[in-house]
């Protein structure tokens, strides 16, 4: 296409962005219209793709960071042949595949869910690491940011991120089209000010009139062949460009323009152009999977081993198997024990820093390029990702997640490091695995079955040390759950997890000696649960108290009650968890403030015995 074509597919996109929008009858057509010119070029020029193979390893990958402009991404779609214009116009109809804002779930050409703003360029920059250390296929990776997320402290990490790693693979395309949601943006059209802040990261940056189909061309030329660092264009652009109802207007965001007929008509009309987008070049396959048989490492019953300790050891094992399994850490390795992986396969390990965000990011980055990612930190510190975790929810993505330091039982760091939320978290999103070893080889057996799990996984780990109960040969299937103690004369049900386990079954010792037996099931899986056995225990017992290092919200008590739907009675229960604020003091003093030590449970199983709240 010459330029005057260019120009002419570029009125074509702003023409289906407003009749998609006119069709929903909602959308960002204004947004998506500042873009179309930029968006023209990329497709028509420089874009190398192949619609009919999605998953070819030479494609490039496009993320539209900017998610609410979706009718401009849909109608690229439509000029490339990949939809057709009576789907185009089912935009955000129910049962539509073109989504209000583009996930992978619906589409297989979109990389990442987005409309959370600042998450685009962060994952990006995990695709472009696949790309530069592991796939080296050639790929390109251009993200198209809008101006306002510029504000997010997300865009930052990834910028950082994008320089320290020479990702030179990388080019971010911002739209600076002056205008947000309810008025001008924080630098309005100052190129300068974002290009300042840009270099300051180590990017190259190209300032231009993102308007002017030459030098779009142009620029985008030159950051092609920038080495050695990320590029970056900032393109001087107007929001609804075109129509002179809405070009440059404030109050016009996420609205369909006034005059859908009129607004066609002043930007030429319709158009059916059609491209044929640059194939890939030919590539080898993205990488090569060792299916090596795994050896976990073994641990004896009665040795005392922390289970991020086994944590570590495991995922080294697995990576030794299958050389899909890629790690990332967030400047703990030391603690969260990632590290020992880095040390055998120091090329699948990614350094994050203390940057939470971006490495969950990232770590959806990578899983979208078929890698298998397993990102750690403290449990706690996964709460400065969570909206990366929900957007990677909503995405499909299979990442693994691990969280150290769960609960109060790390002692005297105190509650800024405790993670006590996590459970809450991780079980709040759509078909996640949540789980809670209690001994090194359950953990190790954990992890190495997570790989292969759909959806968002999250496993929780301990800083301290705890007894081996399990033999190395112990399956621990996810759903499923232990009963460790019981008998026909059980008066009531404990159920724990990690670290409360070794304090239930230590309370049904004591318990024991004094004549009062009562069952105790170890609840490794926390989601999904093990209806079947917590139902057949709240049967058998009447009564079900469940212990757990976690806020009573959301956590192993509220998994529980999970099991009893579907018109299943509810049975008594009652909950241990830690309910005030902790302090700094040793785990036991901490276990026994928050009173979901062994003593505590044991006292409260005799309270409901005495009171004849149990059989």
């Amino acid at each position: 296409m010459n330029n005057s074509e260019l120009a002419e597919l570029g009125q074509q996109l702003r023409v289906d962005s407003v009749r998609a929008a006119a069709a929903a009858g909602s959308g960002h057509p204004t947004s998506s219209m500042s873009a179309a010119d930029l968006m023209a070029v990329l497709l028509a020029r420089h874009f190398r793709y192949d619609f009919d193979k999605p998953d070819h390893p030479g494609n490039d990958r496009f993320v539209l960071s900017k998610g609410h402009a979706s009718p401009l991404l849909y109608s690229a779609f439509k000029a490339a042949g990949a939809i057709d214009d009576e789907e185009l116009l089912t935009f955000r109809g129910l049962g539509s595949r073109l989504e209000g804002h583009p996930t992978p779930r619906r589409l297989p050409w979109v990389e990442t869910a987005t409309g959370s703003l600042g998450q685009g360029l962060p994952v990006g920059v995990g695709i472009a690491l696949a790309g530069k250390r592991l796939d080296r296929t050639g790929y390109r990776v251009w993200v198209v940011c809008g101006d306002s997320e510029l504000a997010e402290g997300s865009i930052w990490e990834a910028a950082e991120h994008a320089a320290f790693e020479h990702l030179d693979n990388l080019i971010a395309i911002v739209d600076v089209n002056r205008l947000g949601q309810r008025g001008p943006t924080r630098h309005g059209h100052d190129l300068d000010a974002y290009a300042r802040r840009f270099k300051a990261f180590g990017w190259h940056t190209v300032e231009i009139e993102g308007h002017d189909i030459d030098a779009i061309d142009r620029a985008y030329a030159e950051a092609e062949s920038t080495t050695g660092q990320p590029s970056v264009i900032l393109a001087r652009t107007l929001k609804g460009k075109g129509v002179k109802a809405v070009e440059d207007r404030e109050g016009m965001h996420g609205k369909p323009v006034p005059d859908a007929d009129e607004a066609i008509e002043e930007l030429g009309g319709r158009r059916d152009l059609r491209i044929q987008v640059q194939q890939p070049p030919a590539a080898r396959s993205l990488h090569a999977v060792r299916a090596g048989h795994l050896e976990l490492p073994r641990f004896d019953p009665g040795d005392e081993v922390a289970t991020r300790d086994a944590y570590g050891q495991a995922l080294t094992a697995l990576g030794g198997a299958r050389g899909d399994v890629v790690v990332l850490d967030g400047e703990v390795g030391d603690s969260t024990k990632s590290e020992a992986f880095h040390k055998e396969h120091p090329d699948r390990y990614f350094e994050c820093y203390i940057a939470e965000q971006q490495m969950v990011a990232a770590a959806v980055g990578l899983a979208a390029r078929g890698h298998v990612p397993y990102a750690a930190t403290f449990a706690a510190f996964f709460t400065r990702a969570y909206d990366f975790v929900r957007m990677a929810s909503i995405s499909g993505s299979g990442i693994n997640l691990v969280g150290s330091h769960a609960g109060c039982a790390i002692g005297q760091d105190g509650p800024s490091q405790m993670g006590l939320e996590d459970l809450a978290m991780f079980r709040a999103l759509y078909e996640s695995t949540v789980l809670y070893p209690c001994d090194a080889n359950q953990t190790a057996k954990l992890i190495g079955e997570m790989a292969d799990l759909e959806g968002i996984r999250y496993l929780r780990t301990s800083r301290g040390k705890s007894p081996v109960i399990y033999g190395p040969d112990e399956e621990f299937p996810v759903g499923g759950s232990k009963v460790l103690r019981s008998s026909g004369d059980d008066r009531l049900t404990v159920v724990a997890a990690g670290v409360t386990l070794h304090e239930a079954l230590a309370a049904a010792d004591a318990l024991d000696a004094e004549g009062i037996k009562v069952r105790v099931i170890d609840l490794y899986s926390v989601k999904p649960v093990d209806r079947d056995t917590l139902r057949q225990a709240a049967e058998q017992t009447g009564c079900l108290l469940t212990v757990e290092d976690h806020r009573e919200e959301g956590g192993i008590g509220d998994a529980v009650l999970d099991a009893f739907v579907d018109g299943w009675p509810a049975p008594r229960l009652v909950r241990l968890a830690v309910r005030t604020m902790p302090g700094s003091a040793t785990p036991e003093e901490q276990l026994h403030e928050a009173g979901i030590d062994a003593g505590s449970i044991a006292a409260a199983a005799r309270l409901l015995v005495e009171e004849n709240v149990v059989r």
